[in-house]
């Protein structure tokens, strides 16, 4: 990650003014610095927009993620650490592993069949469960 540049990939980058990222204050425990600092970021990326290739576009659109919008932003709250500037860090390391996720294509599964030996021997299994099975039955005289 240099000043205005976030590396995805050698040939993916996000320009940081693609990023719109704000103050917040934090959640949870803290006491009186939590109420009064606002150390937590909230980054929000808009998708569609975006100087991305076309398939990432889509496939992190795809996503099953609650941190995606309807309208294409991801919105990422960043709020682990008490300073702003590591918070910072943290978000842009988050969407960058996100969007490092979707440049990754998933390989295609062929499918396959059980050997014969492998159904011969859940045959004999099932084979060997009855007999047992049939010896605990009770004996008719």
């Amino acid at each position: 990650m240099s000043d205005n540049t976030l590396y995805i990939s050698p040939r993916i980058q996000i320009p940081l003014h693609e990023i719109e990222l704000s103050a917040i204050r934090a959640q949870g425990p803290g006491g009186q610095h939590v109420n009064k600092v606002s150390s937590a970021i909230q980054l929000q990326f808009s998708v569609l927009p975006a100087t991305l290739p076309a398939e990432v576009k889509q496939r992190l659109l795809k996503q099953a993620d609650s941190r995606i919008d309807k309208d294409g932003v991801i919105t990422i709250k960043a709020q682990r650490h008490r300073s702003q500037q590591l918070n910072r860090q943290d978000a842009l390391e988050r969407l960058q592993a996100m969007v490092y996720a979707a440049t990754q294509t998933q390989k295609k599964r062929r499918p396959t069949r059980p050997s014969k030996a492998a159904k011969r021997r859940r045959l004999d299994k099932k084979k060997r469960r009855s007999e047992i099975k049939q010896l605990r039955r009770s004996v008719r005289v």
